[in-house]
């Protein structure tokens, strides 16, 4: 009672004094207008010489004050705080990066290393394009050119020197004297153009039909998925990648063999390369999303009343989909690489073919540099798919156990 009374007694006094602002200010929360509210009572009182009631506002108005200047240091905290956080998390995976990055870099150096010692204990034949008809003078000038005579660690370190100027060598058989980065640069697009539009077609078909198996568990889609991925992982590919080339190219009225300016030609070697991946894809995330719907988060947004289709889309494969992201550009470097199979059975001059005809013709140069190219591509893609899911996903780390998933 005595406060209420105090109160109307100030808003009587200000009602005389006609500051409506003040009176209006002094209602309200807010510590700023509070202040100001106080310290323009003060300057009032200060005139009308009504001295203890000035002292009086004064004191009410440091009051609020401190206050402001407490908030104003809370809020700078909170923001030094945040700006700190958002610091040492880009700190840490600019770290994690690095390490991902010199792992890789060891590993291929490692890589390189063997596969050059093991191609080195091959037959001298495949360094040579007539050996038959060459005799002991002629083998030993070209191994000496070659620098085949020299130790292992000596025709290593020469090898990584002209690595690293981007001289893979000279091809012995395939094509005697040129430069094997300028055959792998011909080949490699055509590579890539099948691998790019496999990799399209595998994820087009492949999530559709592992987020209708996972939605329709136990039901027609998941029936049906199931036996096509029992299938592609049963029967041997060349059966069904055969069976594919005799009766679709009679079905859609096609040449059996890949024709690069005929664009018909490329439906059946993207087709049959992306059959593997998309059985995996679905298998995968059929996996993944069935694990997610059991848990403790989905059972709260049903009952909470979310749609199910909400919850499929915007939670469950949104989260099941983080897992699969590291497997993506391995899988797209792969198909670049080229499948070795498909593209013999069409007759594509890409890196598959080519791996083949060198291995046929013993070409070692030629087989060396093609297996260390497709090495390599396997760890790059295990880098970027661990740095794709770092991204994706904050809360994945590869230095702390703690943020592991």
């Amino acid at each position: 009672m005595i406060i209420i009374f105090k109160q109307r007694e100030k808003l009587l006094q200000l009602q005389i004094i006609g500051c409506f602002y003040i009176k209006k200010a002094l209602t309200s929360s807010n510590v700023y207008r509070l202040e100001n509210a106080y310290i323009a009572l003060h300057n009032i009182y200060n005139k009308k010489n009504l001295y203890k009631e000035a002292s009086s506002s004064l004191a009410k108005a440091w009051i609020y004050n401190d206050s402001i200047t407490k908030l104003d240091k809370s809020r700078t905290l909170i923001e030094m705080q945040e700006k700190y956080d958002q610091q040492k998390v880009k700190d840490e995976a600019a770290m994690e990066i690095r390490l991902q990055k010199q792992r890789t870099q060891t590993t291929i150096g490692i890589i390189i290393v063997v596969v050059f010692v093991l191609l080195r204990q091959m037959p001298i034949e495949g360094y040579f394009d007539n050996f038959e008809k060459a005799d002991q003078a002629t083998i030993n000038a070209k191994l000496e050119q070659l620098g085949l005579n020299d130790p292992i660690p000596v025709q290593l370190w020469n090898f990584f020197v002209d690595l690293f100027h981007g001289d893979l060598g000279t091809s012995a058989r395939y094509s005697a004297g040129a430069s094997i980065s300028e055959i792998i640069a011909k080949k490699a697009p055509i590579s890539i153009k099948f691998g790019v539009m496999s990799m399209a077609l595998s994820l087009l078909m492949g999530i559709p039909l592992g987020t209708a198996m996972a939605r329709g568990k136990g039901k027609f889609w998941d029936k049906i998925g199931t036996v096509y991925i029992v299938f592609i992982n049963a029967v041997p590919a060349a059966v069904y990648y055969i069976f594919i080339q005799l009766y679709g190219t009679g079905a859609l009225r096609i040449p059996m063999l890949f024709d690069e300016n005929n664009l018909m030609t490329w439906i059946l070697p993207v087709f049959s390369m992306s059959l593997g991946s998309t059985a995996s894809y679905a298998m995968w995330l059929r996996r993944y999303m069935v694990d997610e719907m059991n848990k403790d988060y989905v059972r709260l947004a049903r009952a909470k009343g979310v749609s199910e289709k909400k919850i499929m889309m915007s939670h469950v494969f949104r989260n099941a989909f983080v897992p699969m992201i590291q497997y993506i550009p391995t899988s797209l470097l792969y198909t670049i690489s080229g499948s070795i199979y498909i593209e013999s059975l069409y007759s594509i001059p890409g890196m598959g073919g080519l791996l083949v005809d060198v291995i046929g013709r013993q070409d070692n140069p030629m087989v060396q540099a093609i297996v260390m190219i497709y090495s390599c591509i396997g760890i790059v893609g295990l880098l970027l798919g661990d740095l794709a899911m770092m991204l994706v996903d904050p809360r994945i780390t590869f230095t702390k156990k703690g943020g592991s998933r």
